[in-house]
C-alpha cells in the first residue's frame, strides 16, 4: 500500500477527533451539556431561496436532465452565470470558460496547487493556517512553507515573506477571512503582497502564482471589505466554497476561477482541466451546480455569527482571555494561558469545553474555537469558560 496514504488515513485531523469525542461525550451527558466549539460546521439555516430553487429543478427537470454530466469542467450556463456575478460584483475581468466547477474549497485546492507546481517546489502560506495545507501542497509535490504573522494582527510579516521566496516559489497560498484566526487581509496587506510578488517574479524570471483560499468570503462583520484578489495581482486563481455563504458544507460545490489577465491564462486553465482529470475531480454535483446559478449573491444570515462573536469575544476578554477581534469568518483564536495548548485543551473538557489546539495550524500556545453554534448555547457555555479562568486565575 501507499504508505503515506495510509498514514494520512490510520489518522484522522485533530478537528475532527474532538468533534467524534464531543458526540461520544454528548451521548453521556446530553447534548446541551456538552459545548463542542471544534467544526466549523454552520448552525446558520440556508436562505430559503435555496430550499426552493431546488425544490423548482426538481419539478421542472427530468431525472436525465437534472442528474446527468455536465461538461469535465461544470455546466456552461452555471459557469456562465459566476462569471456574470463576479464581473458585477467586483468590477473584474471574468470569462465562463475559465472557471472551473468543483467539490468545494478543499478539492478547488488541491487541483490548483496540482495544477500549479513542480515536484519539489514551494507553497508559501502564513500561519495561522488551515490545517489541511500541508497535505494538499504535498498532494501535489511541492512542500509547504508556513511563515509567521505579526502576532499583534495576524496580517503578513513582510520581511520574512521577501526572505522566504526563493528560486523554487510557485505559489503564495492565502486565506482571507482566515481560518482560524477570522482576521482579513485589508487593502493595504494585499497591495503590498501584489507588489512583492511582482518584484520576486521580475527577479527570478518564474511566475509566481497567488492561490486565494475564499470560502468565507461573504462571512464579514462591521462593514468589513475583503479586496478581490485578481484587481491586485494578475497571476491570481481564485479557490471557492458555497459551504459556508449558503450554510451547505456537506454539498461540496465550489469553484476554481483564473485570472483570464494571468500570463499564460490559457495555458494555466487547461493545466486546472488536467489536474481535475487526474485526481478524479470531473463534474461538479450537477443538480448544486444548476441550484447556485440562480442563487448568486444570496447568503445565510450573516447577523447570527455576529452576535455570536460580539457575545463571546466580550465574555473571553472579560474574564482575562486573550485574543485578535476577528473581522470575518466564524472563528476565535485565542491565545493559551499556558504554553501548552493541548494541556489547556485537556483541561477544558473538565467543562465540556471542546476547542481545537493551534499546533496543527502552525501556531502552538492557542485554541481555535467555531463559535458558528446557536446563540443559545453559546449563553450556557459562559458559566463554564468562567470556571475554566479561574483555574488560571485570569
Amino acid at each position: 500500500m501507499n504508505q503515506r496514504m495510509y498514514g494520512l488515513g490510520s489518522k484522522r485531523s485533530v478537528i475532527r477527533e474532538i468533534f467524534e469525542f464531543g458526540r461520544q461525550r454528548a451521548q453521556e451527558v446530553g447534548a446541551e451539556n456538552v459545548f463542542d466549539f471544534s467544526l466549523g460546521n454552520p448552525s446558520v439555516e440556508p436562505p430559503r431561496q435555496v430550499e426552493e430553487v431546488l425544490v423548482q429543478l426538481i419539478g421542472e427537470s427530468s431525472p436525465t436532465a437534472l442528474h446527468g454530466y455536465t461538461s469535465a469542467q461544470g455546466d456552461l450556463s452555471v459557469r456562465r452565470a459566476i462569471s456574470d456575478y463576479v464581473q458585477k460584483t467586483h468590477s473584474v475581468p471574468c470569462d465562463p470558460d475559465y472557471i472551473y466547477m468543483t467539490c468545494g474549497a478543499a478539492a478547488s485546492l488541491v487541483i490548483s496547487l496540482s495544477a500549479l507546481c513542480e515536484e519539489g517546489d514551494e507553497v508559501i502560506t502564513f500561519a495561522p493556517y488551515f490545517t489541511e495545507y500541508k497535505v494538499f501542497a504535498e498532494t501535489a509535490g511541492a512542500k509547504l512553507i508556513a511563515l509567521p504573522s505579526d502576532p499583534q494582527t495576524f496580517q503578513i510579516d513582510f520581511s520574512l515573506l521577501e526572505q522566504a521566496i526563493g528560486s523554487r516559489t510557485a505559489v503564495v497560498l492565502i486565506n482571507s477571512p482566515n481560518n482560524p484566526s477570522g482576521v482579513v487581509y485589508n487593502e493595504d496587506t494585499v497591495k503590498k503582497l501584489a507588489d512583492l510578488l511582482r518584484k520576486k517574479s521580475a527577479q527570478l524570471g518564474r511566475t509566481i502564482y497567488l492561490v486565494t483560499d475564499e470560502p468565507y468570503r461573504e462571512l464579514v462583520y462591521g462593514g468589513v471589505k475583503v479586496p478581490y484578489l485578481t484587481a491586485y495581482y494578475k497571476d491570481t486563481l481564485v479557490c471557492y466554497s458555497y459551504s459556508k455563504s449558503l450554510s451547505l458544507p456537506g454539498e461540496r460545490i465550489g469553484y476554481i476561477f483564473v485570472n483570464p489577465q494571468a500570463e499564460k491564462a490559457k495555458e494555466i486553465y487547461l493545466a486546472v482541466c488536467g489536474a481535475g482529470r487526474a485526481h478524479g475531480y470531473v463534474c461538479a454535483p450537477s443538480l448544486f451546480q444548476k441550484m447556485i446559478a440562480r442563487c448568486q449573491g444570496i447568503t445565510s444570515d450573516v447577523s447570527v455569527y455576529e452576535r455570536n462573536r460580539d457575545t463571546l469575544v466580550g465574555a473571553l476578554r472579560g474574564y482575562g482571555f486573550s485574543c485578535v477581534q476577528p473581522d470575518g469568518a466564524f472563528y476565535l483564536f485565542v491565545r493559551s494561558p499556558e504554553p501548552d495548548a493541548n494541556a489547556f485543551c485537556e483541561r477544558a473538557k473538565k467543562y465540556d469545553l471542546l476547542f481545537v489546539p493551534g499546533d496543527d495550524f502552525g501556531c502552538p500556545g492557542y485554541v481555535r474555537i467555531a463559535y458558528c453554534v446557536s446563540p443559545q448555547m453559546i449563553e450556557r457555555s459562559l458559566p463554564a469558560f468562567a470556571k475554566l479562568a479561574a483555574e488560571y486565575s485570569l
